[in-house]
C-alpha cells in the first residue's frame, strides 16, 4: 500500500479504536514526509461515497507526515457533515491523501483545468477550496461555484481573489 495511504489509515484505525494518536516508526516514513513541509487533505470514501474530508491549503505542522496524521484524525472524526466514524466501518473505508503544491494565483478561471489543477477561492476572511479532478465536477464553472459556496461567497460577489493548484494523489 501507498505509504502516505497507510499512514493515514494506521492513524484512523488508532484514533477510532484506542483515542489515540498514531506515532509511526521511523522506517514507515518516506523522506518527503520527514522533512518537507506542505499542505495536505485526507479524503475518506465508504461505498462510493464521501465519508469525510480535512485538510490544510498550507502547512500548519512541522512536516508532512504530522500534517497527514493531524488531517486523517479530522477527516474521521471532525468532517461537520459526517458523523465520526465507528469502529464498524473501518474495514470499509477508501483512504486517498493528495499533498498539495504552493498556491498561485491566477486572474481568470480560463488559468483553470478541473481534472490539473484544484481552486482556491477567497474575499476577505472567506476561503474555499476544491482538490482537483474530483467525480461529478466537469468544469471550470461548476468548481468555482463550489469553492465558492464553501467560501460563503455569492456568485455575485466582485473582488474575489482566485489561487490554483496541483496535487500529488496517494491511492491505495
Amino acid at each position: 500500500m501507498d505509504p502516505y495511504v497507510q499512514l493515514a489509515r494506521n492513524t484512523i484505525e488508532t484514533y477510532i479504536r484506542s483515542r489515540k494518536v498514531y506515532i509511526p516508526e521511523e522506517e514507515e516514513l518516506t523522506q518527503e514526509m520527514k522533512t518537507v513541509r506542505a499542505g495536505a487533505f485526507v479524503s475518506i470514501h465508504e461505498n462510493g461515497e464521501l465519508r469525510g474530508c480535512i485538510g490544510t491549503i498550507e502547512p500548519v505542522r512541522e512536516n508532512l507526515a504530522q500534517e497527514i496524521i493531524s488531517n486523517a484524525i479530522s477527516a474521521s472524526t471532525r468532517d461537520p457533515r459526517f458523523p465520526p466514524i465507528r469502529k464498524d466501518e473501518l474495514d470499509d473505508l477508501e483512504i486517498s491523501v493528495d499533498v498539495l503544491t504552493q498556491p498561485e494565483p491566477i486572474q481568470s478561471k480560463s488559468q483553470l483545468d478541473v481534472k490539473r489543477y484544484g481552486v482556491i477561492v477567497e474575499k476577505d476572511f472567506r476561503r474555499g477550496l476544491l482538490l482537483p479532478d474530483l467525480e461529478g465536477v466537469d468544469s471550470v464553472g461548476y468548481q468555482v461555484y463550489i469553492a465558492r459556496k464553501k467560501a460563503g461567497i455569492a456568485d455575485h460577489e466582485k473582488g474575489v481573489s482566485m489561487y490554483r493548484f496541483e496535487v500529488i494523489r496517494h491511492e491505495q
